[in-house]
This record gives C-alpha cells, structure tokens and sequence, in this order.
C-alpha cells in the first residue's frame, strides 16, 4: 500500500519521470541493491530527462519545421560550396540572439533542408524556433489584419529564438508588405535571429525590395555582421531520380 501511494503522490505532483523510473528499480533486484543515494540520484535524472525530452517535442510541434532534418545528417561531400567548419560553428548556436544568418542558392541545393536542421539544433538547446515560408508569412499577415490578430500574431513571432524565412524573394511585395517586413525584422533586430533563404543573390535584394528607404533600413539590420552560407551545383532533387 505504501509503495502505491508513494508512487501516486509522485504522479499528484507530476513527477512523472520519477514514478516511472521507481517503478522499473522496484522491479529490478540489481537497482534495488544500490545505495539509496544512487537510487535517488537515478530518479532525479529520470525526471530531468523526461521534463526535457517532452520539452523538445513541445518545441519541435510549435516551429513547424518544413522538413525533419537532423544536423549530424548533413552531407559536407556534395559538390554545393558548403564549408564543414563554417556550418559546424553555427551549429555552436553561440550566434542566436545578435546575428542573422542568409543562405542562398538556385533551387534543390538544399537551403530549407539545411536550415531546418539548425532549428533542429537550436530546439535541442532549448530555443523556441519558428518556421514560415515566406510568402505564407505574408498571408498570414494579411488574414490577421483583418481578424483582428495581428498584435497575437507579431506577439508569436517575437518568442522565437530563432526565425527561419524561407522562399524570401519569391513574392511580390506591396506598400504594406514592406512595411510589415520592415516591422517584423526590426522586432527581431538585437534580441532574436532570422535565418532567410533565397534563389536570389543578395546584390538583388533592394531591387526586390522596392522602397528605397525600406530596403536600406532592412538590409542594414540583416546584413550587418549576418552569418552568410551561398550553396552552388545542381539540384539534390534532381540527382537522387538518376
């Protein structure tokens, strides 16, 4: 009877972990032979390591991320312009929160597959990320206006740690979209980091702009001191049908 509501308690107090592991050292004769303080030292960990794995998969739900890619996959042989030691420094995440990062490249060389593994790694460090495909970010600036969500919405995006932008450069943009753009890279500018991907060289960036005026406060704020990867060669797409 003690040991159910020792165990029950451990759930009231959602120290699920714990519960769990105390009920697998009951049914193991070696486990029950350690010290208490190992014992207790083992339940400990079992709570932590539960508490951060469901942490992650909070984390991992909420960014979205386009595609499932995992940093210790990505492969340095291919003919495409990326430095190992360039991407295994980023991958340190010591730059998030006062640098940006721009990737750009011809399409199927791999920028969102890339960039969506350094989501992957910021959220195991325990950075909330966001992934939104440009355009659709556009969009969604639009329905929210006119719902009324737009403060929830930029309120969203300013939790993230780390925002990935991709596709940037495909879209049109408007008076309003660039002032929208113009907000939403200020709102990130000294606290949180984008990560933008493009097809377009940045020499053509503000032309795509429009606005004289935006562009440079823009490109002021995201090319400064940003991290910048340019991937060359064929598309990996095209290569994994031969």
């Amino acid at each position: 009877m003690l040991i159910k509501n020792t165990v029950e308690s451990l759930a009231t107090l959602r120290l699920y972990g714990m519960a769990e592991a105390f009920e697998r050292q009951r049914a193991s004769s070696s486990l029950q032979d350690l010290p208490f303080e190992d014992r207790f030292s083992m339940l400990v960990d079992a709570e932590i390591s539960r508490r951060e794995s469901g942490r992650m998969a909070r984390l991992l739900k909420s960014a979205r991320l386009k595609v499932t890619a995992a940093p210790e996959d990505v492969d340095f042989r291919a003919e495409r312009g990326l430095d190992k030691r360039k991407f295994s420094a980023l991958l340190s995440c010591d730059w998030i929160g006062t640098q940006h990062l721009v990737v750009t490249g011809p399409t199927g060389v791999g920028k969102t597959w890339l960039t969506c593994a350094l989501g992957h790694q910021a959220i195991r460090k325990g950075m909330p990320v966001l992934y939104r495909r440009f355009s659709k970010l556009l969009e969604e600036f639009e329905v929210c206006r006119a719902d009324g969500s737009l403060p929830k919405l930029r309120a969203q995006l300013a939790k993230a740690r780390l925002l990935i932008l991709d596709d940037w450069g495909l879209t049109a943009l408007g008076a309003r979209q660039r002032q929208d753009l113009f907000d939403l890279i200020d709102d990130c500018h000294g606290t949180n980091s984008l990560v933008l991907t493009s097809q377009l060289p940045i020499e053509k960036w503000h032309d795509y702009i429009g606005d004289p005026t935006i562009a440079d406060a823009v490109l002021d704020r995201v090319l400064h001191s940003s991290h910048q990867i340019e991937l060359k060669g064929e598309s990996m797409r095209k290569q994994s049908k031969r």
